[in-house]
C-alpha cells in the first residue's frame, strides 16, 4: 500500500468513528449519561460497545426480515392450500360426473346394440317374409 491509500484509510476510520459516536450519542438514553472523560479513559472499550450494538442492530433487522417472510410464506401456503382443497373438489364433481356420464354412455351403447340388433334381426325377418 502506498502512504496516500494508508492515509485514506486513517481518514475513513476516523470519520466512521466519528459517525459511530454521534450515533451512540443520539440514541443514548438520559439514564446513561458519559462524560468525555469516561470515553477517554476506554476507547477500545467502546468500540467494541459500538460494535457489539451495530451487531446487535443488523441481527435485529434480519430477525425481522426472516419474521415478515415466514408471514408472506405462511399466507402463500394458505391460498395454496385453499386453492388445492378447491381443485380437489371440483375433480371429485368430475369424477362422479364422468362415472355418471360413463354409466349413461354404456347404457345408450348397449341400447344401441340391442337396436341395432332387432334392426337387423327385422330386416333378415323382413328378407325372410317377402322372398319367400
Amino acid at each position: 500500500m502506498n502512504s496516500d491509500t494508508q492515509y485514506e484509510d486513517s481518514v475513513s476510520i476516523m470519520v466512521l468513528e466519528n459517525i459511530k459516536n454521534k450515533l451512540l450519542h443520539a440514541f443514548r438514553t438520559s439514564a446513561e449519561p458519559r462524560t468525555s472523560a469516561e470515553t477517554a479513559i476506554h476507547p477500545i472499550g467502546k468500540s467494541f460497545q459500538v460494535n457489539e450494538e451495530l451487531r446487535r442492530a443488523k441481527i435485529d433487522g434480519a430477525i425481522t426480515w426472516l419474521r415478515s417472510e415466514l408471514l408472506e410464506m405462511r399466507s402463500q401456503d394458505r391460498q395454496l392450500a385453499q386453492t388445492l382443497l378447491g381443485l380437489n373438489k371440483e375433480i371429485q364433481r368430475l369424477r362422479r360426473e364422468n362415472g355418471s356420464l360413463k354409466y349413461d354412455v354404456k347404457a345408450c351403447h348397449s341400447i344401441s346394440l340391442v337396436f341395432l340388433y332387432l334392426s337387423q334381426k327385422n330386416s333378415i325377418f323382413s328378407e325372410y317374409m317377402f322372398t319367400s
